[in-house]
């Protein structure tokens, strides 16, 4: 079953030229499976997510359909939306420092993004905060749940923004560039819970990044973008053999972990221009 929905989204900004397409004529399905987006920077796959939660103020202008688990989101009002966001769909930006507000401690806001859904008995918001801080693999949740954004590392803040888009169990998460502020050495600790949250609470997930290997090992399908349209689709698994000329450029830039190569190659896009 089908739990979004796109269908010839666009996103567009005026420039002294006139009009550009950011996002231009985007159409895909998303069931309860991992979905990676990727792209070079200005690709577009940023604002393929902030479209799908209606985030583009103006001048921006969006066209198109979006509908999530059958119901239209483009024709509901700000206030509707606002049911929508964090409580049905979440996303985690890519820097927790520009995410967490820096005067208050961190347990306070991962409440304040619960009731804002859900009403409970304050012993009862402590309790499923202490469990949110848990999932996330956070040691001695109390202390944590005191502290402040700048208190935080960044792996630490990334699990508490986590914990934060997670604590209303939404049923789709979209994580933009999810990693892109953190040490390589804890990267794929993140991943890896995101990965194992998604899966234990039968989410879907949008992942949008500009690393084709992590979305190849993390996600079941992938979009490729180019210039705001999708020049690929495919399974994880057959990213290596992508057709495109575009894709196959991505895939020659990457380093290698024993390169032999006397200089990496550069995109082409002679090759692939109009396609």
């Amino acid at each position: 079953m089908s739990l979004l929905k796109v269908q010839n989204l666009s996103v567009s900004f005026p420039t002294p030229g006139g009009r550009v397409n950011v996002v231009d004529d985007l159409s895909f399905e998303l069931g309860q499976e991992r979905l990676g987006i990727v792209g070079e920077s200005g690709s577009g796959k940023s604002m393929t997510g902030r479209a799908i939660l209606r985030l583009i103020r103006a001048p921006g202008r969006v066209s198109g359909n979006v509908a999530f688990d059958g119901t239209e989101l483009t024709g509901l009002s700000q206030r509707q939306m606002r049911a929508i966001r964090g409580a049905k769909i979440s996303m985690i930006m890519q820097d927790p420092r520009y995410s967490l507000n820096p005067v208050m401690n961190v347990g306070t806001q991962i409440e304040e993004a619960l009731s804002t859904h859900e009403r409970l008995p304050r012993r009862a918001m402590k309790h499923r905060v202490r469990e949110m801080l848990e999932a996330v693999r956070i040691n001695d949740p109390d202390r944590v749940a005191r502290m402040y954004a700048h208190e935080l590392s960044g792996g630490m803040g990334q699990r508490v923004m986590i914990a934060m888009m997670l604590i209303p169990r939404p049923r789709l998460l979209i994580a933009d560039e999810p990693t892109s502020a953190l040490d390589v050495s804890v990267q794929g600790d993140v991943l890896r819970l995101i990965d194992d949250l998604v899966r234990d609470n039968g989410m879907g997930l949008i992942l949008i990044s500009h690393d084709l290997a992590l979305v190849a090992r993390y996600c079941d399908r992938i979009l490729v973008m180019n210039a705001g349209r999708v020049v690929e689709s495919c399974a994880a698994d057959d990213l290596e053999h992508a057709k495109h000329p575009y894709t196959r450029g991505l895939l020659a830039a990457v380093p290698q972990m024993h390169e032999t190569r006397a200089e990496l190659p550069v995109m082409d896009r002679t090759k692939w221009a109009g396609t």
